[in-house]
C-alpha cells in the first residue's frame, strides 16, 4: 500500500508541473500577441501619421496599391495647370476680340463710305441728301477711324508691308486734316466736297485710299475674294481719273456705284469667314522669330519629312 501511494504521488506531481508550464506558455503567447498587436497598431499609426504630415487636407486616402495623400506638390501642379488653361483662354479671348474689332473697323469704313458716297446719287435738296451733305466730314472721320483700327489689327506676315499701310493711312489722315483746316473750312465746304471740286486735293487725301487699296488687295490675295480683287483696281482708277480729269463724270459715277456695292459685299462677307482666318497662321510668326540657323534646320527637316511622305 505504501508503494501504491508513493507511485501515485510521483505520477501526479509531473502532471501538475506540466499543466502549470502549459498555462504559463499560453499566458506568454497571449502577452506576446497583445504586444505584437500593440506594436503593429503603433506602426500603422506612425505610418498614417507620416502620410498625413505632408497632406494638405489631412486626409489619407486608400488607393489600389496603398494609402496616398494630396500634398503641396500636387497643389502646385494643379495651380500651374490652371494658370496654363487660364492663359490659353485669355489668349483665345484676346484673339477673338481683335478679329471682331478688325472686322468692325472694316464695316465702319464701308458703311461710312457708302453713306457719304450716296450723296452723289440722291436728289438735290431732298431731306436725305441734306442730312448726308451736312455730315460728310463726320462720316469721313468715322470711316478713316474704322480703317485705321483695321490696319492696326490686321495680320500680315511681312511686317514691312503692314507698317507701310499704316504709314500711308497716317499720311492720309494728316493730309486730310491739313486740307480741311487750311483749304476746305475757310471756303465753307466739307472736305469731300472740296476734293470733288478741286481734283488736285487728291494728292493730300490719296494716301488714305492707297492704304484702303492695300487692305482689300491683301484680303483678295489671301482669301481669293473676287470683290476684293475688283476693288483693288476700281479704287485707284476712280481717284486717278478724278485727279487727271481724263475720266468722264458718267464713268466716274458708274465706277463709284460699283465701288459702293462691292465694298458692302466685301465687308458683309468678312463675317462669314472663320475667326482663324483673320488670326492668321501663327506658325509663320513663330518661324519668322527663329534665328537663321534654326530656320534652316527646320526647313531641312520639313523637306525631309515631305520627301519621305512622297516616297
Amino acid at each position: 500500500m505504501a508503494l501504491s501511494l508513493l507511485s501515485s504521488t510521483l505520477l501526479t506531481v509531473p502532471k501538475l508541473q506540466s499543466s502549470k508550464k502549459r498555462a504559463r506558455f499560453s499566458e506568454a503567447r497571449v502577452s506576446l500577441s497583445s504586444s505584437v498587436l500593440r506594436v503593429s497598431g503603433r506602426i500603422g499609426s506612425i505610418r498614417c501619421q507620416a502620410l498625413g504630415d505632408g497632406s494638405v487636407d489631412g486626409i489619407v486616402y486608400q488607393g489600389t496599391y496603398g494609402p496616398w495623400t494630396v500634398d503641396s506638390s500636387d497643389v502646385r501642379e494643379m495651380a500651374r495647370l490652371a494658370h496654363v488653361i487660364s492663359a490659353m483662354m485669355t489668349f483665345f479671348l484676346i484673339c477673338n476680340t481683335m478679329v471682331i474689332l478688325y472686322r468692325t473697323g472694316l464695316v465702319t469704313a464701308a458703311a461710312s463710305f457708302v453713306v457719304a458716297a450716296s450723296a452723289a446719287f440722291l436728289p438735290e435738296n431732298s431731306l436725305l441728301s441734306n442730312v448726308v451733305n451736312e455730315n460728310l466730314d463726320s462720316l469721313y472721320a468715322v470711316g478713316a477711324g474704322g480703317l485705321g483700327l483695321s490696319l492696326f489689327l490686321i495680320h500680315i506676315y511681312v511686317t514691312e508691308i503692314k507698317r507701310t499701310l499704316q504709314a500711308l493711312w497716317a499720311l492720309g489722315v494728316v493730309g486730310s486734316l491739313a486740307t480741311y483746316a487750311s483749304l476746305a473750312q475757310p471756303t465753307g465746304q466739307s472736305l469731300i466736297q472740296y476734293v470733288v471740286d478741286n481734283p488736285i486735293a487728291v494728292w493730300f487725301v490719296g494716301p488714305l485710299f492707297a492704304a484702303m487699296t492695300g487692305l482689300v488687295f491683301k484680303e483678295g490675295l489671301c482669301y481669293g475674294k473676287l470683290e476684293a480683287g475688283i476693288l483693288t483696281f476700281i479704287i485707284p482708277t476712280v481717284l486717278l481719273g478724278h485727279l487727271t480729269g481724263l475720266m468722264d463724270d458718267r464713268v466716274k459715277l458708274t465706277l463709284l456705284a460699283s465701288w459702293m456695292a462691292l465694298f458692302v459685299i466685301f465687308a458683309a462677307r468678312k463675317f462669314t469667314q472663320p475667326i482663324k482666318d483673320d488670326i492668321g497662321d501663327k506658325s509663320v510668326f513663330i518661324f519668322n522669330a527663329l534665328p537663321e540657323e534654326e530656320k534652316k534646320a527646320l526647313v531641312e527637316k520639313l523637306q525631309q519629312e515631305k520627301s519621305k511622305n512622297v516616297d
